[in-house]
């Protein structure tokens, strides 16, 4: 996927990805998909949806290591 390289910059650029607004998050999400929404930059909800993800993985980690001292794992 070769792109453009402009004057004064090194890296080619990439083509831009199809890109399509959506009225809600719920729509960008049953339109384009998770990775979509998330990776790919098809819709304007990417950063919503990855602060989500993030509180989400945040949560369980947190809650696994309470649980995990809890038990004494730790020491």
């Amino acid at each position: 996927m070769a792109g453009e390289v402009r004057k004064g910059e090194r890296i080619p650029r990439r083509t831009p990805p199809e890109y399509l607004e959506a009225d809600s998050f719920a729509e960008a999400i049953s339109r384009d998909g998770l990775i979509g929404t998330l990776l790919d930059d098809r819709n304007q909800y990417g950063p919503v949806g990855m602060m989500i993800v993030l509180i989400i993985v945040a949560t369980m980690t947190g809650g696994a290591i309470k649980i995990l001292s809890a038990i004494n794992i730790f020491g």
